[in-house]
């Protein structure tokens, strides 16, 4: 069995892992690299194997730094079978096709071709994408492949691959475990051999999970009574919905001050949709709160903007408010529009609650802000003076951090080999590896861009 490391080593996106057993290929994951022109110039790269060669791409889950280049794979060649949990396929479907647009504006930028179209999409989703639930076995060739509930977004899962007597654990992301509606994640199974485990907050504790809603109410009671608007980036895969589940119990229970709240991200509401379809894979609390008929991604004053139109009456509307937009990272969509005409405003607040990857405005923004000397950022070519109260809130985090990836290896700790850390940092990942030495007594290897080792 053949490894090789072409995404996410020495780095937090771009997850894309050859696995080799037998003759055969296949791929865990095959995502867009994020942060910056740096990095998104390196999506249009040739891959480093013949996408022919591939027969098979198991997705752990559908951000697009984890599936983003499958359309490109597709369209170079790739005829074979793409692998994930029902809700993944649903979710991607979409992911890529709005990514799809956003790239045609980046291939202008940077005077490429499209990396693919909106064609490549819709033919694998009807001929090349099966699905497969948690806990249910299948046969890809010369392997065996087991999803596992992950508990980072709604059908996230790591991998347990199974060939030649030798089991391969792929984590894909884990999630800050137990989130609203996800549910606990589950912990690595006994037996397996090898791990490739995240480490995006290796050498970080977040909040108590139980402090979101805390956090979050005080942000809203200091908009109100600074008469500021509380801007939210918010990836619109998952961070959305915790954020609405968390803002239907405090607007219900009227434990915040009455003011809209504006869900500005026709995505996300494209994938709050989805979260509907699929309340088989709801934990027992939210299944419950369906059932006495809480609507929970709907509550009073909360306005969806759909249409362009309809985002920019936004601006019409006097603080204070709450705008909830796209991207998460605040390098696209909608957020910059708002965070160009609000950022200014010494009352008004910008609340990260997701990670922020080197080179993208949010993290010029939160790096800005932590050296306490005054700057502005670049939006839309306009130098724009960050004014604002800035706040970053670790417990709203869809990663584990570094207690919980320890008790994720903890249970199959006896007979692990070896464990590779990915999706991560350099001041993450080599604190994590500290650790598990001690704690475990494991050998850990942080592997470079094009590393291959024989398993």
């Amino acid at each position: 069995m053949r490894l090789t490391f072409n995404g996410a080593a020495r780095e937090v996106t771009g997850s894309n892992f050859l696995l080799e057993v037998e003759g055969q290929k296949a791929l865990i994951d095959c995502g867009l690299k994020q942060g910056g022109a740096y990095f998104e110039k390196q999506n249009w790269d040739d891959f480093p194997y013949n996408p022919k060669e591939i027969s098979a791409v198991l997705v752990t889950h559908p951000h697009i730094d984890h599936v983003g280049r499958i359309p490109k794979l597709y369209k170079e060649g790739f005829r074979g079978k793409v692998y994930s949990t029902p809700p993944v396929k649903d979710f991607a479907e979409l992911l890529l096709l709005d990514s799809e647009h956003i790239l045609l504006q980046d291939a202008e930028k940077y005077k490429k071709p499209a990396l693919y179209g909106v064609r490549e999409v819709e033919e694998l989703m009807a001929g090349h994408w099966e699905v497969f639930d948690y806990h249910q076995p299948f046969r890809v060739g010369a392997l065996t492949a087991t999803f596992y509930n992950a508990g980072h977004i709604l059908g996230s899962a790591f991998i347990v691959v199974e060939a030649g007597g030798k089991k391969v654990a792929f984590s894909g992301d884990l999630g800050n475990s137990p989130a609203p509606i996800i549910g606990k994640r589950e912990e690595l199974p006994e037996g397996v051999d090898y791990a490739l485990m995240e480490a995006t907050y290796g050498n970080r504790v977040h909040e108590p999970a139980a402090d979101r809603a805390l956090m979050l109410e005080k942000a809203i009671e200091e908009t109100a009574k600074s008469g500021g608007v509380l801007m939210i980036p918010s990836f619109a895969m998952e961070r959305t919905q915790q954020l609405l589940y968390e803002l239907n119990d405090l607007v219900e229970n009227k434990r915040v001050p009455q003011m809209p709240i504006y869900l500005d991200s026709p995505l996300a509401i494209k994938l709050t949709d989805v979260y509907n379809k699929h309340e088989r894979y709801w934990d027992k609390k939210a299944m419950e709160q369906l059932k006495r008929g809480d609507a929970l991604f709907s509550f009073p004053g909360l306005k969806r903007t759909l249409t362009t139109e309809e985002s920019k009456s936004i601006n019409d509307i006097s603080p204070p408010k709450v705008v909830i937009a796209g991207a998460g990272m605040s390098n696209a969509g909608r957020i910059l529009h708002h965070e160009q005409r609000y950022l200014p405003d010494p009352k008004s607040l910008l609340f990260i609650v997701g990670y922020q990857a080197n080179g993208s405005l949010g993290r010029q923004i939160l790096d800005g802000k932590r050296s306490g000397k005054p700057f502005s950022v670049k939006i839309h070519g306009e130098t724009v003076p960050v004014n604002a109260r800035v706040a970053a809130v670790g417990a709203f985090s869809a990663h584990a951090d570094r207690p919980q990836l320890l008790d994720w290896i903890r249970p199959a700790a006896e007979n692990l080999k070896k464990i590779f850390l990915v999706h991560g940092e350099e001041d993450q990942m080599a604190p994590l590896a500290r650790r598990i030495k001690k704690e475990f007594g494991i050998d850990v290897f942080l592997p470079e861009p094009g590393n291959v080792v024989e398993l």
